[in-house]
């Protein structure tokens, strides 16, 4: 199998091109690929498959195994995977990549010398109804609302950008202890498909920081998503403006939520590491 080494800000896939359809062991191949030891390293492996309804499709199989439904970095590696592979015209600016959690999105291309340099993508409107994020709260805004784990209350905000987030407010995002509180938080009875955590402090109304423990990849260098759940957490809470840059472990991304049309938008890189094949 023929595959690409991408990230976005860090947080990187496995990318495969060329495949009609999901290999039905797809699953197993996450696991064994992404291990960082035994494998060729990644926090998902993502495949490339062809669309009935955009350019192309995109699924992504967290290193854990499990299916995530969107992911806004990888749709930016896609991005340019597609572009720089000749999988589309040259003159190109604009494609349409299919995810199975947010449909069709929109990708806007900043090219120099037929090089991607930067990719904004149209990552939809948040659903902000709590059992639809899903979460067993049913309200229709999950905001500033108390949970529990290990004897330590939190407050968190839900936001789905097509996948399922829990955005939390602490004093230092940069210092926090990850590792303790983000896999007790993904899997809290609160959240039926588990969830996505994101720990934010917010230093001005255009600048936050933010720390991710992702759902099936652990403690990741970057989310696009969960930047994006970032911001609109941080509007509804009346922190933040509808435009600001979120700062993460592996680099900022510059976040938008257009009030004309509800629909967050997100920018920021992709960069190819290598390619390579590896026997199956």
């Amino acid at each position: 199998m023929n595959f690409t080494k991408m990230h976005g800000l860090g947080n990187d896939f496995i990318v495969v091109g060329g495949e009609k359809e999901l290999p039905t062991d797809a699953s197993n191949l996450a696991i064994r690929l992404c291990s960082r030891f035994f494998g060729i390293g990644a926090d998902g492996l993502v495949y490339i498959l062809p669309s009935e309804i955009a350019d192309y499709k995109m699924r992504i199989i967290n290193s854990d195994g499990t299916e995530s439904e969107q992911c806004g970095n990888a749709v930016r590696c896609v991005a340019k995977y597609i572009y720089e592979h000749g999988l589309v015209d040259a003159n190109r600016r604009e494609l349409i990549i299919e995810t199975i959690g947010a449909g069709a999105q929109k990708v806007q291309l900043t090219v120099e010398e037929g090089k991607v340099t930067a990719v904004r993508v149209d990552m939809g409107a948040p659903i902000l109804k709590g059992t639809e994020v899903p979460t067993t709260v049913d309200l229709d805004l999950v905001k500033n609302h108390p949970i529990e784990v290990d004897g330590r209350q939190f407050a968190f905000t839900a936001v789905s950008m097509g996948n399922p987030h829990c955005v939390i407010y602490v004093d230092d995002a940069g210092g926090f202890d990850l590792a303790k509180w983000g896999p007790q938080l993904e899997v809290h009875p609160m959240f039926p498909r588990r969830v996505n955590v994101e720990f934010v402090t917010v230093q001005s109304p255009v600048a936050m920081d933010m720390r991710v423990w992702e759902r099936g990849a652990g403690p990741t260098l970057a989310c696009g998503t969960g930047a994006c759940a970032t911001l609109v957490a941080s509007v509804l809470n009346g922190k933040a403006e509808r435009a600001a840059t979120v700062s993460l472990k592996g680099g900022d991304l510059f976040i938008e939520w257009d009030e004309s049309n509800n629909h967050v938008y997100m920018t920021g890189p992709a960069e190819q590491v290598f390619e390579g094949s590896v026997t199956l």
